[in-house]
């Protein structure tokens, strides 16, 4: 069962840059956005083994303490040679300073470690999963995927490990990328490019249509 989404809604999430997207992917929509931070909720612990579990948890938590909608993302990056990670402990390699050049730092040391050098060896894809849900208990669950591979960082637009990920079949990094550029929704219908923009087709199918 689905339910239509208006008025306004949380953004749970502290990050600025990961709020930027979200409220711009929001902003046709003429729904009224205020994050967890302006509203000084508390981030809940993400004990989820899941990107869906702990984006659900942080809906859910600001939902049950702002007694609105809350829209949750949980995303990461996967490189391939290294089993996975860092998944959903990216932003636990960036550590509590949020320092991702030594995270980029650390996976490209680990890749070269296991003479992973050619782009066959490198591949690698950003997860987002994205949870609203509403104050009664309502939810709704997505998760968008995009592939690539890992290069030496390139740019300083977007955050996180946005300069290290090449996506296939392009010539910029995500960290070269305009927001335009990275995700985007095509007026066509077609599918976006960035993780995030991906599972926001899917909510907006859902829930803003």
């Amino acid at each position: 069962m689905t339910r239509k989404l208006e008025g306004k809604l949380v953004i749970a999430t502290h990050n600025a840059g990961k709020l930027r997207e979200m409220r711009e992917l929001m902003a046709p929509h003429g729904v009224e956005c205020v994050s967890a931070g302006e509203l000084g909720l508390p981030e809940p612990e993400e004990t989820g083994d899941t990107f869906i579990a702990n984006a659900l948890i942080k809906a859910r938590a600001a939902a049950s303490a702002a007694r609105l909608p809350a829209l949750a993302d949980d995303s990461g990056l996967c490189v391939e040679a290294l089993d996975g990670a860092p998944g959903i402990y990216s932003a636990r390699w960036a550590g509590d300073s949020k320092d991702f050049a030594g995270a980029m730092a650390r996976i490209e040391a680990e890749l070269q470690a296991l003479g992973a050098t050619t782009p066959e060896q490198r591949g690698a894809h950003f997860i987002s999963a994205l949870a609203l849900v509403w104050p009664d208990g309502h939810e709704t669950v997505v998760e968008g995927r995009v592939d690539g591979v890992i290069v030496l960082p390139r740019g300083e637009k977007g955050f996180g490990y946005d300069p290290q990920f090449l996506p296939d079949g392009h010539a910029l990094t995500f960290g070269e990328m305009t927001s335009e550029e990275k995700h985007g929704l095509p007026a066509d219908g077609s599918r976006a490019l960035s993780h995030r923009a991906r599972a926001f087709q899917d909510l907006e199918r859902l829930v803003l249509r």
